[in-house]
């Protein structure tokens, strides 16, 4: 007898299977403390206990740093082709259809026009559910026409980075994102518009060696991953144990790589203070 029928509800309701159901609790990566969602979702997705911040999508991240209802999405329509027919596992057109099936579009990144405590701005989001947050050539399109949008409108430029670096299945047409968006940059300042860079877990890869380091200002949110190749790989090259906090958040800014640490919910204000006071 299913629970409705308990409660004396005579209606035949069907129950969603296992994978369908949502989960009520959900397990700190920090500190391994089991949460009620519900409540983990009004602290912003941080960790009561240890304030370890979560991974959160795009959505989420939306509603924490845009003003309600004021994003406007551009470029939604760009589709990835699939220029060297690649295939590991799978194929590479495949992997896009997974993508497209679970998230709703055919791109890790988001971007669009909002507003941030009334101040506008252009605002990039990368989805790391989307093949791992990884830059192809869609993703660098999107950005640089973001770009031109703030070059156009005299508007700043947000990028929330969370990317494990440049798409292997587009081999060099992912690895020239990396110059064109930096070129692209590269105008702005010419133009002295703001560029804020917003690093999160993680950010690795062709990203961080790009846009991701290149901002005005460059925050990470707190114990964020942010570096180029993995700490496997750096400790089998130099031959020798890494320091603790190697690669986190904390360890940059204390080495002088980014400029602040900000809380996630402290976000909002911080950036539109950053945009009033950088903007001519």
């Amino acid at each position: 007898m299913s629970l409705f029928n308990l409660f004396g509800d005579s209606e035949k309701k069907k129950q969603p299977t296992k994978s369908e159901a949502p989960s009520h609790w959900v397990k700190c990566t920090s500190c391994q403390s089991l949460m009620y969602y519900k409540e983990m979702e009004k602290q912003n997705h941080v960790c009561p206990k240890c304030g370890f911040h979560l991974r959160i999508g795009v959505q989420e991240r939306l509603a924490i740093i845009a003003d309600e209802g004021s994003f406007v999405e551009y470029d939604a329509s760009l589709k990835p082709i699939d220029p060297l027919a690649f295939v590991d596992k799978k194929s590479y057109a495949a992997r896009i259809q997974e993508g497209f099936e679970k998230n709703g579009r055919y791109s890790s990144v988001v971007s669009g026009e909002c507003t941030i405590n009334s101040v506008p701005v252009q605002l990039v989001v990368f989805d790391f559910n989307f093949m791992g947050g990884s830059l192809g050539s869609v993703e660098g399109e999107k950005i640089v026409r973001a770009i031109n949008r703030a070059l156009e409108k005299r508007q700043g430029v947000i990028i929330v980075s969370a990317s494990g670096g440049a798409r292997m299945q587009e081999s060099t047409f992912s690895l020239m994102q990396m110059s064109k968006t930096s070129a692209a940059l590269a105008r702005l300042a010419q133009a002295k518009l703001p560029y804020i860079s917003l690093l999160t877990d993680p950010t690795m890869g062709g990203v961080s060696a790009s846009f991701a380091t290149l901002g005005d200002i460059i925050i990470a949110e707190p114990g964020a991953l942010v570096g180029f190749a993995g700490q496997r790989v750096i400790k089998q090259t130099i031959g020798s144990d890494l320091p603790d906090g190697f690669q986190r958040a904390e360890f940059l800014l204390e080495k002088g790589s980014i400029d602040m640490i900000v809380e996630r919910n402290e976000l909002k204000d911080t950036l539109s203070d950053l945009l009033t006071l950088l903007l001519p």
